[in-house]
């Protein structure tokens, strides 16, 4: 298992993920509620995220606040699924920068195969947040963050809204540095590597492709 793994039981996370599971959710229905857990979820991954000191005027008086350093965050969406947390993610840090890894699953082998990579410049510097809606067997999320890893960002986290111990002991053993964090974590994998009892197909429920 990863080193340090966050469940999210916030019951406003918890309520939108149970009518996202919902077989008869609508795609504009799951869509949207995807939207709105995500901006609820990068509210608490970045609970942690350093602030600086600013000096400002207010109508009474001069003072010194805190703010974030939003340009010195990375959102990086998983292609094509990631994207569907993407929107949430922005509208709470909306001066994050995007980075894009694109990966599909071998349906035979289950095996994550890379078409698309895209990063900003100075990753040594920005804060990495990984975002897939699944943490199924793991293969996805293991390669993009290897990839990632070349790009050398500052930290790295994972961000999933619904796992399985498979996929978390897969994770947890090629990256043991990198935590987790997520909504759910499910029974166990089908035979086909979905997600019991899960939500189905995320990427097909969002775009309403088959």
């Amino acid at each position: 298992m990863p080193r340090t793994v966050h469940v999210f039981d916030h019951p406003l996370i918890q309520h939108k993920l149970t009518l996202m599971r919902r077989k008869e959710t609508s795609t504009t229905s799951f869509r949207r509620l995807l939207n709105e857990i995500g901006s609820l979820m990068a509210y608490e991954v970045t609970r942690e995220m350093p602030t600086q000191e600013l000096e400002i005027e207010t109508p009474m008086e001069r003072m010194t606040g805190r703010v974030i350093d939003g340009k010195k965050l990375v959102f990086v969406p998983i292609l094509r699924a990631g994207t569907g947390l993407l929107d949430g993610f922005l509208s709470v840090v909306p001066g994050a920068r995007v980075g894009h890894i694109g990966l599909y699953r071998d349906p035979k082998t289950l095996v994550a195969i890379e078409y698309y990579f895209k990063m900003p410049g100075g990753m040594a510097e920005r804060d990495a947040i990984v975002l897939d809606p699944m943490l199924a067997t793991g293969h996805s999320a293991v390669a993009a963050v290897d990839r990632l890893k070349e790009a050398n960002p500052r930290s790295i986290r994972f961000v999933c809204l619904v796992s399985c111990p498979e996929g978390m002991r897969a994770f947890g053993h090629a990256h043991p540095d990198v935590p987790i964090f997520t909504a759910a974590i499910d029974r166990q994998l089908n035979d086909h590597g979905y997600i019991l009892p899960g939500l189905g197909d995320a990427g097909d429920r969002i775009f309403g492709t088959k």
